[in-house]
């Protein structure tokens, strides 16, 4: 039999195609343009070649933020992936609290990520704050405006409440696709809780794991919005990630070339990670 291809479905892709390129190809072009340029105003441009990138790669405060990006990165995957699985096994697989467990998870979602920021800011105040009067009342030296380390616990704190939901509901979507026949040749062979979950669970939820690693890791990678209405990067530098120090460097400097410099390189640089993440994380697996 010869296969004949209905070329005609591109046509309704078309209209996609052209939207991401409007609003991802055509900007990225434009900040590549900025990084290889410099201006002094009056739309004049002058050539600079790779000057900016080397700048940005020599920067010592450039390393400086991206240590505490990965180091904030960090933290969050080693907390929200096992916590978020961990929830998912707690939650019911049958019965009507499965609606309820569902609604609650996904209520931290549904908050924009500013009224997040604004949220927690008011209740870690140390003097008024739910948070800060009670680390307060119980003797623990906690003002999260003058201490780094009170900085980054609420910031951790904060991120691990919004969302750890994403990878409650990815995780147990994974193990509701669990036919019931592998848990009933388990209970037959007489495994464990720990054998199922390690043998069974764990392989099944691969592919969903993957998923909520790469997306929580861009998620955290590119966070802005939460950290800045927190603690608007300080105390000091202290909580200035990436995405807040190139900010500063485009709109508080005006350092077009600097800041589209550093937008590539944090762009590729995202990239090579969650391509490294999805690389290891598949590796064995059937595609």
């Amino acid at each position: 039999m010869t296969r004949t291809w209905n070329n005609r479905a591109w046509f309704m892709v078309f209209p996609v195609l052209a939207l991401v390129a409007f609003n991802a190809i055509i900007p990225l072009m434009t900040v590549v343009n900025y990084s290889v340029q410099e201006t002094f105003g009056n739309n004049l441009f002058f050539f600079e070649g790779v000057k900016w990138y080397e700048e940005v790669l020599a920067s010592s405060r450039f390393h400086a933020a991206l240590w505490r990006q990965f180091l904030f990165t960090g933290t969050i995957l080693l907390i929200e992936i096992p916590l978020g699985v961990a929830i998912a096994l707690a939650m019911p697989r049958s019965g009507p609290w499965v609606s309820v467990c569902l609604v609650l998870m996904a209520l931290p979602l549904l908050i924009p990520w500013n009224v997040v920021g604004a949220m927690w800011n008011i209740m870690a105040l140390p003097d008024i704050g739910l948070l800060g009067h009670t680390l307060r009342q119980l003797g623990i030296d906690y003002n999260f405006t003058r201490q780094p380390g009170d900085a980054w616990f609420t910031i951790v704190l904060m991120d691990v409440w919004h969302w750890t939901s994403l990878v409650v509901l990815l995780a147990y979507a994974g193990l509701r696709s669990i036919p019931d026949a592998y848990y009933q040749a388990a209970r037959i062979d007489g495994a464990s809780h720990w054998s199922v979950f390690r043998y069974i669970q764990l392989p099944k939820m691969r592919r969903v794991l993957t998923i909520a690693v790469l997306l929580r890791f861009m998620d955290s990678f590119m966070i802005y919005t939460e950290p800045f209405v927190l603690t608007g990067g300080g105390p000091g530098n202290a909580t200035t990630f990436l995405s807040i120090d190139l900010v500063k460097a485009a709109l508080g400097e005006f350092n077009l070339g600097i800041a589209a410099a550093m937008s590539i390189i944090y762009f590729l640089m995202t990239l090579l990670v969650c391509w490294i993440f999805y690389t290891l994380m598949m590796r064995g697996q059937d595609q």
